[in-house]
């Protein structure tokens, strides 16, 4: 954010009482004429970016994405995506990883809401060198984007100068002979990365792909998908609605192929550390490898 509002004034950030929690707080430091600390008020926050950007500013309105664009999933519906204006929602503690904060405050639902929406862009960056890259990135879209952040420290898997291309899929792992896709989105493409190392032990070849832009989606999964005759979905979030259904639709209309899903099963989130959530809710690594095993069976 301190880069963007280096390179360009019509920058503007809000947020809803979270200023340090969301690492607003260097932004705020050097351009408190372009800061606007709202309050508990997320749907306020909401309706004052959308009229901001109808003057031409470009505002990033941050908070926990249990509150936006939970919370104010409606006011980014009408005043936001109904008049299509270029307001950016940075939704933080998403997903299970946020850890001991519990359901409450781990949002599972966001990519669900968010890809539902109209003129609506989706980002889920694998880590932090790539959350950079999609904030830039944002930025230069003239019109919404939601981009989702998780909490915990995870590992950093792409460099400075990894490309990033809105809308098109990093391949990060590829086998000679593919069995089976692995397609992930956030932080969990680390889990997916461990997946494939174990899979390829086991003389099993795979494809990982990191889905870093769930709308617009990539129409080339369906290839990779095609060539390798099976695919697993992974992603921190609930398996309805989210990157799997997303690819599900896609290769509906393409070609079809066995799939399997990790993800939450229809269930909230619970309290504990990261690592044991990960587990508790089927989304280890030995987790990723069964269903690998399993969608190739099913071909």
């Amino acid at each position: 954010m301190h880069q963007l509002g280096e390179k360009d004034t019509r920058v503007v950030a809000l947020t809803a009482d979270l200023m340090d929690s969301t690492q607003l707080s260097a932004f705020a430091a050097a351009y408190p004429d372009r800061f606007v600390e709202v309050g508990v008020a997320e749907q306020n926050m909401a309706a004052i970016a959308s009229g901001l950007a109808a003057c031409g500013k470009i505002p990033f309105i941050s908070s926990y994405a249990v509150f936006s664009p939970g919370r104010n999933w409606e006011q980014i519906r009408t005043t936001i995506c109904y008049n299509d204006v270029p307001v950016k929602i940075a939704g933080h503690h998403a997903g299970i990883l946020t850890g001991p904060d519990g359901a409450t405050h781990q949002a599972t639902e966001d990519i669900a809401i968010t890809r539902a929406l109209p003129n609506m862009t989706v980002f889920v960056p694998a880590d932090a060198q790539q959350a950079h890259k999609a904030t830039l990135a944002a930025a230069k879209i003239e019109a919404p984007v939601y981009i989702r952040f998780q909490r915990e420290k995870t590992p950093v898997i792409t460099t400075p100068k990894t490309s990033f291309y809105p809308g098109k899929v990093q391949v990060l792992w590829q086998g000679k002979k593919p069995k089976v896709v692995l397609a992930a989105c956030g932080a969990i493409v680390y889990q997916a990365l461990l997946a494939a190392r174990e899979l390829t032990t086991a003389k099993i070849d795979c494809v990982v792909l990191n889905v870093h832009t769930i709308k617009p989606l990539d129409p080339s999964i369906a290839v990779w998908a095609a060539k390798a005759g099976a695919l697993v979905s992974i992603e921190d979030h609930q398996v309805n609605g989210g990157l799997g259904s997303a690819i599900a639709e896609l290769l509906a209309k393409t070609n079809p192929v066995p799939m399997e899903f990790i993800g939450l099963q229809d269930e909230f989130g619970q309290s504990g550390e990261p690592e044991d959530l990960l587990r508790a809710h089927g989304l280890s690594v030995s987790a990723i490898v069964r269903a690998a095993q399993q969608v190739i069976g099913r071909k």
